[in-house]
């Protein structure tokens, strides 16, 4: 009885693999929640997760890598033993990568947000916060943008107020996997606030603006 026991268990081991697809989908949205939440402070944008053969490699993308890479390092070795004895991660990797070396800082909707939150928390007005942030969209060159700050800005009542420039989509294809979108919140005494920002990169090619060459006749292309 004892081998077939045994077997048993082993066959309730092997998981299929769209359940193994879910579980590795979730063990990346626990990381990188984990990574958002711990590094927020220290100028935390974005991260990838990569499975090597040695291990997970995680690149983090932030505005100020120094900060997140502590002191001879003591930062990131403390989320590298966080995420193996936690969240099971195996032998993590951690890379942090200067985001101003890759494009314009303005480029990433995070870096934006968390600026107006920050300069929000230190008791600058949010419009004025808000048109800072168009000036610099607009010089660095954005396709298009849209920030909306929500919470109780003016009166007792919650409201918003939106900042829109250029072409910007919102439903579609475009919208969903090109224009970047990030949502930060920040607790003031009046309560908490809602900082969304949506940026179309000036590198951005939407799917309607690409243009089909008309054919040339063989004729034609002999002759040159």
């Amino acid at each position: 009885m004892v081998p077939i026991v045994g077997a048993m268990s082993a066959v309730q081991r092997r998981l299929p693999v769209y359940k193994k697809i879910l579980e590795e989908n979730k063990k990346k949205w626990m990381i990188k929640e984990f990574l958002e939440y711990r590094l927020s402070k220290y100028g935390y944008i974005d991260s990838e997760i990569l499975k090597t053969p040695l291990g997970t490699r995680i690149v983090i993308y932030a505005e100020r890598p120094s900060r997140i890479i502590g002191k001879k390092g003591a930062i990131v070795k403390e989320i590298s033993n966080i995420l193996m004895n936690k969240l099971g991660v195996e032998n993590p990797q951690i890379d942090v990568i200067d985001v101003s070396k890759i494009e314009a800082p303005e480029m990433f909707p995070k870096v934006v947000a968390y600026r107006i939150a920050n300069a929000m928390a230190k008791g600058v007005r949010f419009r004025r916060v808000m048109f800072v942030a168009v000036r610099q969209l607009m010089e660095a060159g954005a396709k298009g943008f849209e920030i909306v700050v929500s919470g109780k800005l003016s009166t007792e009542r919650a409201r918003f107020e939106k900042h829109t420039y250029g072409k910007l989509y919102k439903i579609g294809y475009d919208a969903k996997n090109r224009v970047r979108r990030a949502v930060v919140h920040v607790l003031l005494k009046p309560g908490i606030y809602g900082i969304e920002v949506r940026i179309a990169p000036a590198a951005l090619q939407y799917s309607d603006e690409y243009k089909i060459k008309p054919p040339t006749k063989p004729e034609a292309a002999g002759q040159q």
